[in-house]
Formats: structure tokens, sequence, C-alpha cells
């Protein structure tokens, strides 16, 4: 692991983690729109994480990495693995019959979305945000006092 590679882990965190919370922003933003685009009640999305592929060692992969440390581009991390439409959980079904989305019996499908679950959700991506950057800060300090100790 090179002397920086842990700047790129870090920031791989706060990019994945600042995205799942636009995905839920974007939940909590449609959880009574009852018709998008396509006439259809908007779905709850959840957003998946992953590893970044890394390529399997070789021997050159190694030599070259090792070479020059500094240049490296294949550094562990996470990625945004996709974004999903949740099409387990039910959507809400309303009586109200003056709705203009309203079926034949009053009824009208409302999204999927729980606020409750989408605001634990906020805060538990917040949290995770929070520890990447305190992480990344870590980092610097530690790189810092590093360059710093030859100056005494």
């Amino acid at each position: 692991m090179g002397a920086f590679d842990s700047f790129s882990i870090n920031s791989s965190g706060l990019t994945a983690e600042r995205y799942r919370m636009d995905t839920i922003a974007e939940n909590i933003a449609n959880a009574n729109t009852t018709r998008t685009d396509d006439g259809d009640p908007y779905r709850r999305k959840v957003v998946t994480f992953q590893e970044k592929n890394l390529p399997e060692p070789s021997f050159q992969s190694m030599l070259a990495s090792n070479q020059s440390k500094y240049a490296r581009t294949n550094v562990a991390g996470v990625k945004v693995g996709g974004v999903y439409e949740d099409n387990v959980t039910e959507m809400n079904m309303v009586y109200d019959p003056s709705h203009p989305d309203a079926d034949e019996n009053g009824y009208v499908t409302y999204p999927n979305v729980n606020i409750i679950t989408e605001m634990t959700n906020l805060i538990d991506a917040s949290r995770a945000y929070e520890a990447n950057a305190t992480a990344f800060s870590v980092s610097k300090d530690i790189a810092n006092t590093g360059l710093n100790v030859g100056k005494g």
C-alpha cells in the first residue's frame, strides 16, 4: 500500500456516501408522487456498494507498482454498484376517490417510500460520510507529521 492510498480509499467512501444521500433525498422528495413521466407512481430507489475491481496481481503489475509508488491508479476502495428500484416493498394504497389518479374503486397508489426508513438511512449515510471525512483528516495529519519529521 502506497503512502497516499488512504486518501483514495477515503475519498471513494465520501463519494459513494454522498451519492447514497442524494438518492435518499430523491426518495423523500418523491414520497407523494403518484404519477411519473411513464404514468406509474414513483418507486423507491436503493443504492448498493461494492469493492472497486482490482486486477489480479501479476509479477509485472507488482513490479510496476513498486517501481512507481506515487503513480498507482488501482487502489482499493468502494464504488456504487448500482441503483435499483425497490420492487419488494408494497406500494401504499390510499382511499381518495377525489384524487385525479384514483382507480375505479377510489384508491390511489402512492410510492413505497417510508419517510422513517429514509430518515434512518439518511442518518446512517451521514455518519458514514463523517467517518470517512474524519479518516481522511487523520490520514492528512499523519502525512503532514511524516513530512515534518525531518525539519527538526
